[in-house]
């Protein structure tokens, strides 16, 4: 059975820093792309971030260029995401997707992320 399982999420103040961490198992992880997404109330659901387990090669959003960072453990079968400078626009939450070769994929329950003062 596939499962995913994000945790780290919390409030924090602007500029602060958090890690989120996603869990996975079930399936075979270095084969998958893992990927961090985001929903903030009231907007569509944005790809935030994306590593290819094989091969370590990240992407992305502009939005959070420079301020996080996406890594992978293949041992713990576990994604992480490092969100430094935290602003409150990164307020949302938080979700992790396996996505398979075949474009098959799976989706965690989410974290909540609140940055505020």
């Amino acid at each position: 059975q596939v499962q995913l399982v994000e945790s780290g999420g919390g409030l924090v103040q602007p500029g602060g820093s958090l890690r989120l961490s996603c869990a996975a198992a079930g399936f075979t992880f270095s084969r998958y792309t893992m990927s961090w997404y985001r929903q903030a109330p009231g907007k569509e659901r944005e790809l935030v971030a994306s590593i290819t387990s094989n091969s370590g090669s990240t992407n992305y959003a502009d939005s959070v260029k420079g301020r996080f960072t996406i890594s992978g453990d293949n041992v713990k079968n576990t994604v992480y995401l490092q969100m430094n400078s935290l602003k409150p626009e990164d307020t949302a939450v938080y979700y992790c997707k396996a996505t398979s070769r075949a474009f098959q994929e799976y989706w965690g329950q989410g974290t909540q992320v609140t940055v505020s003062s």
